[in-house]
This record gives C-alpha cells, structure tokens and sequence, in this order.
C-alpha cells in the first residue's frame, strides 16, 4: 500500500535524533490494532473502534450542485425513484418583455444539457455522457407545479434561507397543475444537438412542448404586472415538476448540469411579431414580420425527491447497536444511511482522574484509563493512521455498481477533517483526488471490492497532541470528493445536535455499498484503525 511521502523523512529525521541520544525506543501494544513502526498485525479492533449506520428519511436538497431525474435500482437496497421540482426564471434581457404586435408563438423547446466531455478530430465533434447512470428508457411527466418555492424562511421573518427535504414528495405532488406533456421512452443519448448547419448543442434532453400551453401562460400576458419582474414572474407561474415513471426494467437516472452557462437549461419560445403602423390591425396588416424569442431559465430554485422502494435485504439498521457498534455498515447515497465511527470506544459513565500531575479519563467502573489519555500521557507520535473498511462480498454485487469513493467528516462541526486539506493530491481530477486521505475503492484480482483506506493521520495526532475533541465521525458514500459543501438533515441523527448535516457529494450520489463492521463475524476483516506510531523514551 502507498505510504506518505512524508513518512521516509519522518523516519529519517527520528533514527538522527534517537542516534544522537543514544536511546531505545520502547514500543508498546494496546489491546487493539495499533502496530509497532514497521510491522502490521491484524487484530480484533472492536474494543477502540465502535461502528454503527443511521438511516435517514429527509435531507435538504435545494442549493446542490447537480441535479438528476429518472431511476436508480441498487442490486442491495432495491430502488429509487428520482423527481424534480425546479423554478423558472424570465431570462435577464426578457424581464418586463415586449412581444410587439400580434405575437404568434410557433414552438416551444425545453434543453436540459448532460453532463459530458467532447472531443474533436478532424472537425467532427464526438461527446461522452458522465453520471448516467443505466440505459432503459423511462418516460418523464412534466407537470406545471402550484407549489411557491420561498427563497427565504417565513417561519424566521424572512431572515434565514428556506430549506426542502428529498422526503416532500407527497407536498409537491398534492400541489400539480396541468400536465403540460409526457416525455417518453427517454434515455440519454452522446449525440450533438443539430439545430441548423452552423449551430449544435452538446448532449442533453431536447424535446418539443405544447404551443397551447405557453401561448396562454406567457404570449397572452405581455406587458402585464405578472412578466413585470421575476419576484412577480415566480409568484405567477411557479416551477416545472418533472414525475418520473419507469417504461420498461430499471430505467436511468440522469444527471443535468444546471450550472452551464455556455447553454444554460431552459424554454425556448420561438414567436413571430411585427410592428403595426397605424390603422393596421393583427388581422390585416402588411408590415413585415420578425423572428423573437423569449427564454425561461432554470437558473433559480431546484428541489429533488426521493421515493426508495426498499429491497428485503436492505432492511437491515432499523434499530442498530449504538454501544456496541454493528456486524455490518451500511452506506447509501441520496435519501439512505450514514455510518457513525467512534474512535477509542464510548466516553460515557467516564470520571477526570488526576496522576502524577497527568488529567485523564477512567472508567467510572473499574478507574481504567480510556486508550485516548492513555496515549496522550504517553505522548505517542503518529507516523500513520489509517482506518480500514472491507466490503462485505457477499452482500454487495461487486463490479462497475460499486462506488469508487467514500468520505468521512467530523459530525459536531460539519466538515472534513484535517487529512483533507493536506493530501497532496487534492489538485488531481475526478476519481484521483485526494486519495491519499480518502483512498480509492482497492479491488482484487477479480475486479471485486475489497477494501477501502481512509487516513486519519492529522486527525489522530491532534486528539493525542493537542487534546481535541474526540467528535464522533461520520462516513458516506461520495460521488465526488471535491465537493466539500453540507447539507441539512431534517432532523439531527445523535445527541447535542451531532450530525445535523451530511456531505452535499453523498446526497448526489444513488450508490450504495455495505462494509464490515467492528463486530464482524469474519474477525480478518473487522472495521481496523491502525496506527504507526513512536513511543518516547
């Protein structure tokens, strides 16, 4: 396995000094996996490392970075069906529009843009699709919505942001207007969007909408109060909510980039209008005719939700063991479960005992200190810190299902731990970043998961060195790590508000997998911390 490249010099650095002094070094095991510098031995962790995984029903999905429509069937937690309710905004040259005379709406087209990477050889543009995810068709219903989506929360006088949760679907859908159309048997396709002999568009959903429908809610009302501003706008016409139905097997979950700006989402209104002189009127005039068209952007904002039709099998943390930690962990994306590590065991019924001038904790029972003080009084120095979560084989289908990445964060404060900010591949793209902290999915010979290494180095060192808090971690899947931002939970999972929000690259991503935990009946693969470490003399 890579080590740091920090951890040679580090090596380097102590032999000098130990030289020098002509000391030995002591080196000491606790009861779990912690290892003499340059050895590794596998043993049972359960005493230090507690592990348990939460579900959760509501999670804020406004102010996300992606959003995605359609279905995910994850071969252990059955399926998930993906909806979207998104506001429209006049487009910023369109506010307070003017349509001339006798505007005559011709068609109207929607664009959502995949996301994709293209490349050109010898003046022919090829795309690849990203984050699609399966190739069945589906049909997608387009529903005019009368739910007002609130930029800011009544409930504080307007002064906090309004949140949504991924589990108000029943709200949104008891709020539909017309069904504007059906979209159907749509999958994604890596194929340029012709609109003329000069002018194409990257790969994305483009179809044709009712001229009927936007000729009375947006060509009638020119010049009135309602296409005034976009406050007025949004009040007046207030989103678009896309119901997915599954046409045939598992259907596809499809990713759109809401933040392109070179072809930003959107309707398109494409009308003809003149300008009368006088005495002309729409009925019988000869001025000449232009082609206008007017532009409802996507670009405010966007709620998904989420409806899991769960598996038999992923039924399986109703009611975990939150002092002993669990068998197995469970991890799931979007609306699914989060797993809870806590490090060096419970800290309850614990008592500060003064030794030899040395604060610690001991077990109010038998006046044991806990493993924490123990190795904050001995000073240890952390070379390495790793924890290791194994794949639990057989219950996951391993293969391309299986997510590359995994994140862990601190659960009191919201945030990725100290690891993240010095992992020297942080600058690398996509899949390759930060792996030295969050290490990739290790797959064996067969192409299986095996196992992933997270990296607690700076972590550990700073509940050892520097007395920080031992803050329950949390751990989820990730669909890109280089996301850091958190979004809320409904309502907080652990006691004194402990997580209350859950990484924003979780929530995007429909993945799921299922680890060993510290109890595991296969002791070889039980959930590890283990630490490289020197001892002073």
């Amino acid at each position: 396995m890579k080590r740091s490249v920090l951890l040679p010099k580090l090596g380097i650095i102590l032999l000098l000094i130990l030289g020098f002094a002509s000391c030995e070094e002591d080196f000491s095991n606790l009861e779990t996996e912690i290892i003499e510098q340059n050895f590794s031995t596998d043993v049972d962790s359960s005493k230090t490392v507690i592990a348990y995984s939460l579900p959760f029903s509501g999670v804020q999905t406004n102010g996300l970075p992606l959003y995605q429509v359609g279905t995910y069937t994850d071969p252990f937690y059955g399926k998930t069906t993906v909806n979207l309710l998104s506001q429209l905004s006049l487009g910023s040259i369109d506010t307070d529009p003017d349509f001339g005379d006798c505007p005559v709406l011709d068609s109207v087209v929607i664009y959502l843009p995949f996301f994709s990477e293209s490349e050109t050889v010898d003046d022919v543009t090829t795309y690849t699709l990203d984050s699609i995810f399966g190739s069945e068709p589906i049909n997608i219903q387009m529903f005019e919505s009368n739910y007002f989506l609130s930029q800011n929360d009544p409930n504080t006088s307007f002064e906090d942001p309004q949140n949504y949760y991924s589990n108000q679907r029943n709200l949104f859908e008891s709020n539909l207007g017309t069904l504007i159309t059906t979209i159907e048997d749509f999958t994604p396709k890596a194929e340029a969007i012709v609109l003329n002999d000069t002018v194409t568009l990257p790969p994305g959903l483009r179809v044709s909408l009712p001229v009927e429908f936007f000729q009375e809610k947006i060509m009638d009302m020119g010049g009135s109060t309602e296409l005034l501003n976009n406050n007025n706008f949004r009040e007046y016409f207030r989103g678009i909510y896309f119901k997915t139905q599954s046409a045939a097997g598992n259907g596809n979950l499809t990713f759109f980039n809401f933040e392109n700006t070179d072809n930003p989402p959107g309707i398109t209104l494409y009308y003809t209008s003149t300008n009368l002189v006088s005495g002309e009127t729409c009925e019988d005039f000869d001025s000449d005719t232009f082609n206008e068209d007017v532009e409802l952007l996507f670009n405010a904002i966007s709620v998904n939700v989420f409806n899991n039709q769960e598996s038999p099998s992923g039924n399986s943390s109703s009611n975990p063991n939150t002092e002993e930690g669990e068998e197995r962990l469970f991890l799931r994306g979007q609306q699914g479960y989060v797993t809870v590590v806590e490090l060096f065991g419970k800290e309850d019924n614990q008592q500060i005992t003064e030794v030899n001038g040395e604060s610690f904790l001991t077990d109010g029972a038998n006046g044991v200190p806990d493993e924490l003080d123990e190795l904050r009084i001995k000073k240890w120095l952390i070379n390495e810190a790793n924890l290791v979560f194994y794949v639990d084989q057989q219950q996951v289908n391993g293969g391309a299902t299986e997510p590359e990445r995994i994140i862990i964060f601190d659960t009191k404060n919201n945030t990725v731990l100290a690891d993240y900010a010095l992992d020297l591949t942080g600058n690398n793209t996509d899949v390759d970043a930060v792996t030295e902290h969050l290490g990739r999915l290790e797959r064996g010979s067969d192409g299986l998961g095996d196992y992933y290494k997270i990296k607690i180095t700076t972590h550990l060192s700073n509940l050892i060195n520097k007395d920080s808090s031992n803050i329950p971690l949390g751990v989820m899947i990730s669909q890109n790590v280089t996301e850091t931002d958190f979004q809320n939970l409904e309502n907080a999972l652990l006691d004194d508000e402990y997580l209350s929000e859950v990484p924003a690259t979780s929530v995007i991503s429909p993945e799921g997998t299922v680890l060993h935990g510290n109890r595991s009946s296969n002791l070889g693969k039980r959930l590890k911390l283990k630490i490289y470490y020197t001892e002073p003399e």
